[in-house]
Parts: C-alpha cells; structure tokens; sequence
C-alpha cells in the first residue's frame, strides 16, 4: 500500500480511496435497506479496485448491455 516513489504513492491513493468509498457507500445503502444479497461492480476499471472492497460480491462488465438485451426481448 506505501508506495516507493511519487507515481506508486498516486496509484495506491487512487486504488485504495476509490475502494474505501465504494465500500463506504455500500455499507451506508445496508444501514438504511438492510441486508442485501450481492454487491455487483460494473464498469470497466472496476476490476482494478475490486479486488480491494471488502463489499463487492460480484463483477459484471457487461451489465448495461444485458439490461438492453432484456428490455430489447420483451420488447420484440
């Protein structure tokens, strides 16, 4: 996590906020909903600091397409 030289310091910030405050916002959404069943991470940089939430369950690059494909079907 402590990097060695200005560029691994920005990239470890980067890396470790980002999923400080992914995590932080899931856990405000459980406090108010309650418990839920997955976290799903969509995007793509997700996969770059997923593998530091403690939240995210589930990675889904491609989930606006799927819900296209979905209403496009019921809609065809």
């Amino acid at each position: 996590m402590i990097g060695k030289n200005t560029v691994e310091c920005l990239q470890s910030g980067i890396v470790y906020g980002f999923a400080g405050q992914i995590d932080g916002v899931v856990r405000r959404m459980i406090a108010e909903v309650g418990s839920v069943k997955a976290v799903v991470a969509t995007g793509g940089l997700a996969p770059v600091v997923i593998g530091e939430c403690e939240t995210v369950t589930h990675h889904e690059p491609m989930l606006t397409l799927i819900g296209l494909r979905m209403v496009y079907d019921k809609n065809s």
